[in-house]
């Protein structure tokens, strides 16, 4: 890493209780469509993560740094100067712009960083922030990051480099550190787990925050994540899915079931064989965002994204979802499995998307690894 790059950054510890939250300091968690200053990526060296099938996969990281490339700064976490020199080598031969990509020498324990890195926060618009009397010292600062708590989804022993990536993170974006907390105890949260609108809402899940098989945060309740979402994501308003698709190893993550495309409008992943083991839930998830309402009261407009065949690798069914796609600046990636639902699915994206190019990764070799376009990505807004 070039030291060099990292700017100054304050941190914070900061919890539910404290005086003044995040929120009414000024900061919320933008949209995933709101401009980015850059997305980060960490290049994948943990075999165990695609068993008998990593051979493919850092191509498949390289031909989605050369689209993200053309349109904004890829931040590119590598373990080490041997792997940088070797990654740059790939990537030329993949024909990105290595101009555009700056390289980060981190260790991690796995690549995903939804989840192990931080969630940057940026300032209310001023309307907002002037009517609650607030918000200036954020937008001087320019930008903050909600550095959660992280523990590979409760399920997994190797996490303890990962933990530390969302601070260096911010550190490098000059951004200022907070970290949420709960009754004085820092919270674990994945960025799969949530998505916003960038307004008020939230999209979750009850099996990912409410059950108690791999268990984040025991003795928060419905209501404390409620809080927390609300004072440090700027996020009051949350609308709780059910249960995430068959085959998710984080037990529940809301990126691979719904996810907002615009302040009002939210796709949604629907199952249409009844016999799929999927249908019915994606159905009760569908019938709840339908009586969902937005942060105005006002109800929602569903557009249906089709599920792809069951993708299955040594006898298990694996997370493919079109819904785990990724917007960043003028492109929006979207995960596609040689399915006859995959041109259905770029369609209906493009649709929702004219001004981005929508542009298919094929995705049956990187969803063994149990993630995809949106599970790896991580964005960084304009601050």
């Amino acid at each position: 890493m070039n030291k060099s790059l990292a700017k100054h950054s304050t941190n914070i510890s900061h919890s539910i209780e404290s005086e003044q939250t995040p929120a009414e300091r000024g900061y919320r968690m933008p949209a995933e469509w709101e401009p980015h200053e850059a997305t980060w990526l960490a290049w994948p060296h943990y075999q165990g993560d695609w068993p008998g099938k990593f051979e493919p996969i850092p191509w498949v990281y390289a031909e989605i740094i050369r689209n993200l490339a053309r349109h904004e700064r890829v931040e590119l976490i590598v373990n080490d100067a041997q792997v940088e020199r070797n990654v740059r080598k790939l990537l030329l031969c993949a024909d990105a712009d290595l101009k555009n990509i700056r390289f980060h020498r981190w260790r991690t324990n796995r690549v995903w960083l939804r989840d192990s890195g931080c969630i940057f926060l940026t300032s209310q618009q001023p309307g907002i922030a002037e009517m609650h009397g607030r918000g200036s010292r954020a937008q001087q600062s320019g930008g903050g990051a909600a550095n959660f708590r992280f523990n590979a989804w409760a399920k997994y022993s190797n996490w303890r480099d990962d933990e530390k990536i969302g601070g260096l993170m911010a550190g490098i974006a000059g951004a200022q550190k907070i970290q949420p907390g709960h009754r004085d105890k820092r919270v674990v949260l994945e960025g799969g787990a949530i998505d916003v609108n960038g307004e008020g809402t939230i999209l979750t899940t009850e099996e990912c925050l409410l059950s108690k098989i791999q268990q984040r945060n025991p003795g928060m309740e419905r209501k404390d994540y409620e809080k927390v979402f609300a004072d440090f994501l700027g996020a009051p308003n949350v609308i709780w899915l059910g249960r995430g698709i068959v085959g998710d190893d984080t037990h529940g993550h809301v990126d691979d079931l719904a996810r907002f495309v615009s302040p009002g409008t939210v796709v949604i992943a629907v199952e249409s064989k009844r016999n799929d083991e999927n249908y019915k839930l994606l159905q009760e998830n569908l019938r709840r965002l339908r009586a969902a309402r937005d942060q105005a009261g006002k109800p929602l407009n569903i557009v249906e994204l089709p599920m792809p065949g069951p993708v299955m690798f040594e006898k298990r069914r694996l997370p493919a979802s079109y819904a785990n796609f990724y917007i960043a600046n003028g492109i929006v990636l979207v995960p596609v499995f040689n399915d006859a639902n995959d041109r259905i699915a770029l369609n209906t994206l493009a649709e929702l998307f004219p001004t981005r190019e929508v542009v298919p990764i094929y995705s049956g070799d990187l969803v063994w690894g149990l993630g995809t376009m949106h599970c790896m990505t991580q964005q960084q807004p304009r601050f």
